[in-house]
């Protein structure tokens, strides 16, 4: 392989036939953005606590210490937003000015009404569990791939980025890494082969690590310790090799993160909440979100099919898609394309069994998914972007 050397890390010139380079990144809890879908889901978590039937479609913004709330929510049972806010960015880390933020100065803005009483009477007024519509019209995707293990059913690079990026917030809040503050972000890049249909991971290409730090750690130290606790315990032995890169902080400092740094909005990181990139979006985030929202509940759905089918054994790797309208419980269209990977089954039988053996009518997807319950077990595991992808329904 013809490689140049630049700095500390390798640009690949020329790739073997049928070899390629992708990449997926991650961000952690203190990230601006991430910090916004947290509140989102924390609020809706209270929500469906006080009341199952929650509807909630919450929005956050933050920039600096100004923090806003908005959207639509109809509960039998007040909740203390700004409490919640407060709490969320506490727990995140931020918990004073040392750490570039403190959760007791915070502003929060409050711009909360009901959902309209059209939607309402569109989707479950009179209409019962089975017949509930959809929440709103769109398209969801799910995606499941045994490319390098058969639990997880998630890309190797989607994987990789976020266990580092919980692996950091591991090593901060045990203090094993006292200097480490909430804001991160990971990248991880892995060389693939195409094997006829299947995809195959080889070697982990490289690792982009940039963490927020307190001001007091030197740049060597700070490398040092993150490739060593963080990179080297989250990424297998197997998948690095000489040509491995390690790129840890290139900015060198970064002591001012979080809100402070940059503005912060709810549903800014769909990818990271999915696939890092491997399976198309249809636009919808999931935070802040109750089950009648097809934009979470469908997304699950569709993954919890995918996993199915290649649990199943009935193919290597699959994308499902599905769209409706707002108001209505049967969806327009499904979709299913196993990548040629299919065991024996074409594309078109695939779609025949999930007709047969799935119900994607809205109201049995929150039964069968017991997505009341389930969405507060999410919502309180808030801090791993893992959780939000794997867990059951991901599971």
């Amino acid at each position: 392989m013809n490689s140049k050397k630049y700095e500390n890390y390798y640009v690949e010139e020329v790739l073997p036939k049928d070899h390629f380079l992708f990449a997926s990144e991650s961000v952690g809890e203190g990230h601006p953005d991430k910090l916004c879908d947290q509140i989102s889901d924390a609020i809706l978590d209270a929500c469906l606590r006080v009341d199952p039937n929650a509807k909630v479609a919450c929005e956050s913004v933050a920039k600096g210490t100004q923090f806003m709330i908005l959207g639509e929510i109809t509960l039998n049972k007040p909740v203390n937003y700004e409490g919640i806010v407060k709490n969320l960015v506490k727990d995140a880390g931020f918990t004073g000015k040392d750490k570039g933020l403190d959760y007791r100065n915070i502003d929060v803005g409050i711009v909360i009404e009901r959902q309209a009483p059209e939607i309402a009477n569109a989707v479950f007024v009179k209409k019962s569990e089975e017949e509930q519509g959809a929440g709103d019209q769109g398209l969801m995707f799910g995606y499941a791939t045994n490319e390098w293990d058969n639990v997880t059913l998630m890309p190797l690079t989607h994987y990789l980025a976020s266990r580092l990026c919980e692996k950091l917030s591991e090593l901060r809040r045990s203090k094993e890494l006292a200097w480490l503050r909430p804001d991160c972000k990971s990248q991880v890049t892995v060389e693939y082969k195409r094997d006829g249909s299947k995809i195959v991971p080889l070697r982990v290409h490289s690792i982009l690590i940039s963490t927020q730090h307190d001001p007091g750690i030197d740049i060597d130290t700070l490398r040092r310790e993150v490739t060593e606790k963080a990179i080297k315990t989250v990424i297998p032995e197997k998948y690095l090799d000489e040509r491995t890169s390690f790129l840890v902080n290139p900015s060198k400092s970064f002591v001012v993160g979080g809100t402070v740094a940059d503005a912060g909005l709810t549903g800014r990181k769909i990818i990271v909440d999915t696939y890092g990139g491997w399976a198309p979006h249809g636009g919808g985030a999931f935070s802040g979100k109750d089950p009648s929202k097809v934009d979470r509940s469908a997304a699950y759905y569709c993954r919890y099919v995918a996993k199915s089918l290649v649990h199943a054994g009935l193919c290597d790797r699959v994308l499902v898609q599905v769209s409706y309208a707002i108001g209505m419980a049967d969806p327009l269209s499904i979709y299913v394309d196993s990548y040629g990977t299919g065991k024996g089954k074409s594309d078109t039988e695939l779609l025949a069994i999930v007709k047969r053996s799935f119900d994607f009518r809205p109201g049995e997807i929150i039964k069968e998914l017991d997505l009341k319950l389930s969405l507060i077990h999410i919502c309180r595991c808030r801090r791993s972007t893992l959780c939000r992808s794997r867990w059951s329904p991901y599971h």
